[in-house]
Formats: structure tokens, sequence, C-alpha cells
């Protein structure tokens, strides 16, 4: 079964293409940057031949996914009708999640959920649109990222506002970064030999969350109703005061829009820092001396290392800490940060070893009895198995 998974963004488009049989083995993958400008930048890669990287004129994703297209049937593709299924990681929908045909009904929900995730629905919606009209005869299937979080009690999703305004406007803890939090989880059963265990999954990157799973179940997480909450994100502010809007909307004149942009595109590790949103700049500037880049990183691993915490008393333990994403994967500075001072749960980090890891190795340290990974997470297999699994139920 061919089927290729998308990840859209505001200003990008990632793709790749796998052939789902008895092995299964990507065909093609692709990257378009700057979406919606003249000066795109797409990078195409066929498996076993060359990246193939292009500045063009990319004026909007009809555009991107006619590119997409001609690239694909060259090599990969015989013709678009070889293709089972186009599948995507999607994020929020009211009272909609799981795997799902991506039909009106449900861009409809996406749509009543615009408010709530900004920066993710909008463009999707509008690219979804858009392939429906590429590839007519296609099925088009989503993945909600909220879908790996379902099942929380309600002692967990549940917000102390009044219950029936909770009910009447869906209003609980949905928890996103699903295809990520349980390919971790899976990937940690496979070293850990067992399925039984308490995890806490570290998805960071410039978004960011932690799940705690047990028995490979999430049974709580830490991003919410929305994205904007947590742990600081790149430029999200994450758990805040609720009041902080308030009391600058009431005293100091500010408007409900400019509340929005700042917490929503110029907080986080930007605000902080006031260097960059960019994890691998504010280090830089800290290691320089810069007072607040230094307050930044060290709210950030601060705050991850709390919920660490909070997880392990939560689960009554913790028998593994993986890392993954952009940040995860590549930070020996924040997964020591994060770390340290842990070992009272059992924690204890391998220093040698994590200023060289790579993804997907062990960095537990002597004296430890918590599992400690780095996991190079794939939410894009995941997307796909999911897709595969919905079509043959289907038929």
């Amino acid at each position: 079964m061919k089927i290729l998974v998308c990840n859209v963004g505001s200003t990008s488009l990632k793709y790749r293409l796998f052939d789902l049989g008895e092995r299964e083995t990507t065909l093609a993958e692709g990257k378009q940057e700057r979406v919606g400008t003249q000066a795109g930048v797409w990078t195409h890669t066929d498996t076993g031949e060359p990246s193939a990287q292009q500045t063009l004129p990319i004026p909007d994703y009809a555009t991107g996914i006619s590119l997409m297209q001609n690239a694909l049937l060259k090599r990969a593709l015989s013709s678009m009708d070889a293709l089972d299924c186009v599948a995507f990681k999607v994020v929020h929908a009211k009272d909609v999640t799981g795997v799902q045909l991506l039909d009106e009904r449900v861009l409809a929900a996406m749509a009543a959920f615009n408010t709530v995730a900004p920066s993710h629905n909008p463009p999707y919606i509008a690219a979804i649109r858009q392939f429906r009209q590429a590839l007519p005869d296609t099925p088009l299937v989503g993945s909600f990222e909220t879908g790996f979080h379902a099942d929380m009690p309600p002692k967990a999703y549940l917000y102390s506002i009044p219950i029936e305004i909770s009910r009447q406007y869906a209003i609980r803890r949905y928890g996103f970064h699903g295809a990520s939090h349980e390919y971790v989880s899976a990937r940690v059963a496979e070293w850990m030999g067992r399925k039984d265990f308490k995890l806490i999954s570290c998805h960071l990157g410039g978004s960011g969350s932690l799940c705690a799973v047990v028995n490979g179940k999430s049974v709580d997480t830490n991003l919410g109703f929305s994205l904007q909450c947590g742990i600081p994100h790149n430029n999200r502010c994450g758990d805040i005061d609720p009041y902080i809007p308030i009391y600058l909307m009431k005293d100091f004149g500010y408007s409900m829009e400019q509340i929005e942009i700042m917490l929503n595109k110029k907080s986080g590790l930007l605000g902080m820092s006031g260097v960059s949103n960019d994890l691998r700049d504010v280090e830089a500037a800290a290691l320089a001396g810069n007072r607040d880049a230094e307050n930044a990183l060290e709210s950030y691993c601060y705050q991850i290392k709390k919920q660490i915490g909070a997880y392990a008393a939560a689960m009554g333990g913790v028998d593994a800490v993986a890392f993954a994403g952009g940040i995860g994967e590549n930070s020996a500075l924040i997964r020591k940060k994060t770390l340290e001072g842990l070992g009272f749960l059992g924690i204890s980090l391998d220093e040698a070893k994590n200023e060289s890891a790579r993804p997907d190795c062990e960095l537990t340290g002597e004296g430890g009895f918590a599992r400690i990974f780095i996991v190079a997470t794939n939410e894009e297999i995941v997307v796909a198995r999911k897709a595969k699994e919905f079509l043959e139920n289907r038929a």
C-alpha cells in the first residue's frame, strides 16, 4: 500500500511517500519552505538518489502540490492512481479525534477550533481542500495529534471551571504530539523488552510537550485545550497566570489582538531571551554571558524537570525517560540540565555518553534504575500505519 504522508505548516509542506507491504520502505520525501512566496525552497529526495534543492516561486499550496506530484511521478510512482491515500498529521478539531476520513464534517470540526489552533488548523484546512482538488479520487485520511491522549482519565483532563462550560464548549485537556509520544512509547518498549512500564516521554522541539505513559497508554500530558500552554515553546508562552492578560488589558489598554500576538508569537524562548526562538542561538548567547538568555535556558530546563517530577508522582514511579524532537535529540545541555538532581527518582545520566550521543541510544548512568533514552522519533510512519489500518478496516 502506497501512502503519502503530508505535514502542513503555515508556510511549509513536508511529505514522505511510504510503501507499506511486508516491509516498510520510504520511496521518496521532500520539504517545501516559504510557501506563499516567490522565493520558495524545495528539497526532494528519491530513495537511493542524491537530494535535489531548488529555489523557485511557490505562491500557494496548489503550486506546491503540483511540484510534488511531478517529482513523485518521475521515479517513485508510475501514476497518481498508484497512490492509495494521502495521510495527514492533523492537529485539533471539536468533538473529533483519532483517525478520520477528511470529509466536510471533519473539516468543519477543525474550523470550529481555528481560534484554539490558529497556527495549525487554517493552513491545514486550506491544504486539504487543495489536495482534494488535485486528487479527487484519492482518500484523504487524517490522524489527529490528540488521539493518543483521548482516553486519559477525567482527573487528568478536566479543568477547574464550571462543568457546564466545559461540556457546552468542549473544553478539556486534549494533549498533542500524539504520534511522537506513541512512537517513542513503542520504541522504548522494544529496548526495555516489555510493555508494562512507566515512561515519561519528552518531545522537545520548537513546540514541546511531556507525556506520562503507563503500559503504552497516555495517562497525562502537559499540553491542554490549546498548544499555548505547558513548558515554554520557541515563541509561545507555555503556562502563565491567566490574569496576566486581564491585567494588561484592564490596566494598560492592551487589545485582545496584541495579547494574542504576544503570547503566540513573541513569548517563550524568544520573548524571555530577547535573542531568538531557536534554542541553539539561545544556548550560544547564554554561553557568551547574556543573562536573559541564561535565564530563559534555566527556566526552560526547570519547567521540564518539574514536570518529570510531577509525572513520576502521578504514576507512582518512573521506569524510563525518553527524549525526542529536535531539541530532545540534539541538545546535550538541555538533557543534562533537565535531569540534574533527579537521583532520588532513580534517574542517573551518563554525562560522557550524553555529550557525544546521537538519536536511538541509551544514556543511563551508573546507579540509575530508571533508564534514559534518546529516540529518533518518526511521526510520519505512525501516521502512515494508522492510515493503512483505517483503509483496511474500511474496505
